[in-house]
């Protein structure tokens, strides 16, 4: 089974290359962040049309996630994390794929650091890791895939100098997302990768693609019944290249 977290950095402007890799690629779950798009403009007959039920948590112009499954239909399980009841954004969901626990997660960019916009990232990372521990409770295969908007080891920026100052790489960001690895999460792509140097976004300015100037910060966490079943992890960096491409590449995890 091959699950993939996709951030398609605006899902309208990026249909015809996520109906194309649904299409080459044929994953059996695929997990979608920054939908920039609200509920009702979500295209779900596309997404039909091409073998795959969907959920999703819209908001108009940013943030946005959803969960697509091969033919079959997720079923949702929650939307939104507990903690802050004002909080609007659209950033979680969670379903059952077929007896596995899926969730896809966009975390806060945090930027400009220090500021009111890193305070709130650093308190979903606590909401996050509050909902997480609640999914190991129930001994069951979870997979949280998503943009966590955290690089967490030096091994993982093309630069720790030029991202040095940035939310993404702050020690606050990267504890929390070592709080909640030692849970008992596994970092699937870490484990496949353990030397680091593999990269899962490249900005859109000065030349990153071409440069191959990126850094880690789509991760595919697994409970440790799932992570019983890891086969392997990697990225279709590929896509990236591709004509109007999302700045994020495809990052997937297979699982027996």
């Amino acid at each position: 089974m091959k699950i993939v977290s996709y951030n398609v950095n605006g899902i309208k402007a990026r249909l015809p290359r996520l109906l194309e890799y649904l299409d080459e690629e044929k994953p059996d779950i695929v997990c979608l962040q920054e939908l920039k798009s609200s509920d009702e403009t979500f295209p779900e007959a596309d997404i039909r049309a091409a073998g795959y039920g969907a959920i999703w948590h819209g908001q108009k112009g940013f943030n946005g996630v959803a969960i697509l499954a091969r033919d079959a239909d997720p079923v949702e399980r929650r939307r939104g994390l507990a903690g802050e009841p004002e909080d609007e954004h659209s950033r979680y969901i969670e379903a059952d794929v077929g007896g596995l626990i899926v969730a896809s997660i966009y975390l806060p960019n945090g930027n400009p650091t220090p500021g009111p916009k890193f305070d709130y990232k650093l308190r979903w990372i606590e909401r996050l890791s509050d909902r997480a521990r609640q999914l190991l409770s129930e001994e069951r295969p979870v997979v949280l895939a998503g943009d966590y908007n955290v690089i967490p080891n030096d091994e993982d920026v093309f630069s720790v100098r030029a991202m040095a100052d940035d939310a993404l790489m702050q020690p606050e960001s990267r504890q929390g997302y070592r709080r909640l690895l030692a849970q008992g999460w596994t970092d699937a792509l870490r484990t496949r990768f353990p030397g680091g140097g593999v990269w899962t976004f490249w900005d859109y300015q000065a030349g990153a693609w071409q440069r191959d100037a990126g850094f880690r910060i789509d991760h595919l966490l697994l409970s440790p019944i799932a992570a019983d079943r890891l086969v392997d992890a990697g990225v279709d960096k590929g896509h990236r290249g591709r004509e109007k491409a999302s700045d994020h590449a495809p990052t997937w995890v297979r699982l027996r």
